[in-house]
């Protein structure tokens, strides 16, 4: 799966979303402008030891990070609250891109309009703004993995006191 990030504001969200990317085997796209420089210790503080596993590539803006990846246009799943799907309504395939605006005012409305058919929700309140952003990244992508039963990953743990 495929994580993009519109300019996301916050290093520790950032660092946190790298961890869950890095434990998904997904790969983190970071469109600018970013509200930190990627070598923050806040940033690399969240993802503990995992950032330097990350598979991230940064883009100049929204128009760079299409050109360089141009199958992304078919398979893009856009996550905000304005989105008339519920993000569980949706089938998601292999290497689908989801989308996250910035923290402060998501993914604009210009980009939004294109994408009616793939714009998201994730289920809330209506007293509540929206939810943090890495805990969003987290609910979608594992629901996206979920749809293709978790292929590529560990379904089972193994205690180190006693057998299953």
């Amino acid at each position: 799966m495929n994580i993009v990030l519109l300019e996301p504001e916050m290093p520790a969200n950032t660092g946190n979303i790298g961890r869950t990317c890095v434990a998904t085997g997904s790969r983190l796209h970071l469109i600018e402008p970013l509200g930190f420089k990627i070598n923050e210790k806040a940033v690399k503080r969240a993802g503990l030891d995992y950032w330097d596993s990350l598979d991230v590539t940064v883009y100049d803006c929204y128009q760079d990070f299409l050109e360089k990846n141009p199958e992304a246009v078919k398979k893009m799943y856009m996550a905000t609250t304005k989105g008339p799907h519920v993000y569980t309504e949706v089938s998601y395939e292999p290497g689908a891109y989801i989308m996250f605006g910035k923290e402060s005012a998501g993914i604009p409305e210009e980009i939004l309009k294109d994408h009616p058919e793939t714009a998201i929700r994730i289920p809330m309140l209506n007293e509540i703004r929206s939810l943090n952003l890495a805990n969003s990244v987290a609910v979608v992508l594992y629901e996206a993995l979920r749809q293709n039963s978790f292929s590529h990953m560990q379904l089972t743990g193994k205690p180190r006191s006693f057998e299953w």
